[in-house]
């Protein structure tokens, strides 16, 4: 490879998260300007991007979320046109965006997950009903495949069943039921196999949903490094460890490539549960893991090259065979 590089970030997209993708990948954009490399920004508007054919590319920079973006879609494109592509490869992206496949994998390989179960949104909320009774109330409905926390409802009374369903049924045919776990919310970011700061989320409403997420200036960032986990506030020195070998071993387990960040919970029983793999994180002001990678010194534009670098990294289907 030549020093200087033809590097496309592909952003927008058609997915519900489209507008924050937007801000992810000019945020990248701009961080790559600062480097020797020449820039090509691509808005993605459907799923053919014809646009790719218009350039001469080395790599691209993937900072599109959920559908056609961690999903498998945009990456099948770019290994046909051989072009590398940062993040996971298509089968381990197809299992981190499926949570139900994705809560399986979790389950076979004894990593601690909430208990769950699926329903077809137009079933009947009589059936639905007796099916959960084995979860116990509270539980939490998720659309199948989605991300950035759209489509999420907990539900703490069987008369809000059917507006949870309804809910996460506008986004798939397959609504995730999972028990409820009440407790801290963690999340931690994965650089190139490396386990990032554990981060505490402090929502100021409810639980971290999309406007906790994206909009909600209240929401608490706490970020707990391993010099300070002795303090009062922050987790105890084996919870904090646990934490991170447990995302390792999620990433791990779906076959993710160079970055994810894994989302968890520590209930109040002391039990870390992992609720789900992100296989591109957020790259806005606000995201997560350029707050873990800054908190150990890894500046925004170092960050986003070597989130380049891990382009050119095997993927999963590049060492094992995947059956389609």
């Amino acid at each position: 490879m030549s020093d200087k590089k033809n590097i496309v970030v592909l952003m927008g997209g058609i997915s519900s998260e489209r507008e924050i993708s937007l801000q992810s990948g000019k945020a990248v954009a701009n961080a790559l300007r600062e480097t020797n490399n020449n820039i090509i920004e691509i808005i993605v508007k459907d799923e053919r991007v014809d646009e790719l054919d218009n350039y001469e590319i080395d790599v691209a920079f993937i900072a599109l979320h959920g559908r056609f973006g961690e999903d498998g879609g945009i990456q099948k494109i770019l290994e046909s046109k051989g072009i590398p592509y940062t993040g996971s490869g298509v089968h381990a992206s197809k299992l981190a965006m499926n949570k139900l496949k994705s809560k399986n994998i979790f389950k076979r390989n004894n990593i601690p997950t909430p208990d769950y179960l699926t329903v077809p949104a137009v079933q009947s909320i009589t059936e639905i009903i007796k099916k959960i009774e084995r979860l116990k109330l509270p539980v939490v409905t998720k659309a199948i495949s989605n991300g950035s926390s759209v489509g999420i409802s907990i539900i703490k009374e069987y008369d809000e069943l059917q507006n949870g369903i309804n809910y996460a049924g506008s986004f798939d045919k397959e609504v995730l039921i999972e028990k409820y776990i009440e407790g801290r919310e963690l999340t931690v970011g994965i650089l190139n196999s490396t386990p990032l700061p554990v981060i505490e989320i402090k929502p100021a409403l409810k639980f971290y949903d999309y406007d906790s997420k994206y909009k909600d200036k209240r929401t608490q960032y706490i970020i707990l490094k391993a010099s300070d986990v002795s303090s009062e506030e922050s987790l105890f020195h084996s919870v904090y460890t646990s934490t991170q070998e447990l995302a390792i071993r999620a990433h791990d387990s779906l076959g993710c490539r160079g970055i994810s960040r894994v989302d968890m919970i520590l209930g109040k029983d002391g039990q870390i549960y992992v609720l789900e793999v992100n296989t591109i994180p957020g790259f806005t002001e606000r995201s997560l893991l350029p707050k873990a990678a800054n908190a150990v010194n890894i500046g925004f534009t170092e960050l986003c090259n070597m989130v380049i670098a891990t382009a050119f990294k095997p993927t999963y289907e590049d060492t094992h065979i995947v059956c389609p």
